[in-house]
């Protein structure tokens, strides 16, 4: 009963969103920006509604696929020298010239003039937005950063709390909002529109963390080999 209701709720938010804006424009590689909410490696304890290696694995596939499109990417933090802990490490590795606002106490990071600054100054409209926790960290940057007149992309794979309960609300009330919901596979997709750009470059991506999608390069690199192998 408790998963029919919630489908019924997220597809009438759904539908609201869609009678009030044009659901399906797409994310532009030039017009995009990542924004990295929160993920601390004390916060990354409260993320209950996914296998934490799973989770972190989907944090890293959004986070290379920022820096494989070269887009702008905004890290931010909150209260680092309490329990919420620091920047995840490998998102500091991965961006270590990116703009990091450290926040000293703002829960919706959105009311920090820094971080509005540094989104501004991206120059983009359209923000992709992941982090800890979904029903708070995210949700409040997601649905201010909409008032304020951007497209706002939340990538629910990216994203983690409590449990999945708090989730679905939290997905409930972006969707109501007109936050549009996807992860993380699904932006680098959109972002990268056409195989023929960059086949080899984009089953890189998607192979290094997705271990289905190596098998498939795998089954395809064998392909190759035997024809070429035939030819000769």
């Amino acid at each position: 009963m408790r998963f029919s209701i919630t489908a019924a709720l997220v597809g009438a938010a759904t539908l609201i969103s869609a009678v009030s804006a044009d659901f399906y424009n797409r994310l532009n590689v030039k017009d995009a920006a990542f924004l990295f909410v929160d993920h601390q490696t004390g916060l990354l304890n409260l993320v209950q509604d996914y296998n934490p290696d799973t989770y972190l694995n989907n944090v890293m596939g959004l986070a290379e696929s920022a820096k494989y499109f070269g887009s702008a990417t905004i890290l931010t933090t909150s209260r680092e020298d309490g329990p919420n802990g620091v920047l995840l490490p490998e998102l500091k590795k991965l961006f270590p010239n990116a703009p990091h606002i450290a926040r000293p106490g703002q829960i919706n990071a959105w009311d920090d003039p820094n971080f509005v600054k540094a989104v501004k100054k991206t120059g983009k409209k359209q923000l992709i937005i992941s982090g800890i926790v979904t029903d708070v960290c995210v949700t409040f940057v997601a649905l201010s950063a909409k008032k304020a007149g951007y497209e706002v992309f939340v990538v629910t794979d990216a994203s983690g709390t409590f449990s999945e309960a708090v989730r679905d609300a939290s997905w409930l009330r972006m969707q109501a909002g007109g936050i549009q919901l996807t992860n993380w596979f699904a932006v680098a997709c959109e972002l990268g529109r056409d195989w023929r750009k960059d086949i080899t470059g984009m089953a890189a991506l998607f192979a290094k963390r997705l271990p289905a999608y190596s098998h498939i390069m795998d089954s395809y690199a064998g392909a190759q080999a035997a024809a070429l192998a035939a030819k000769n």
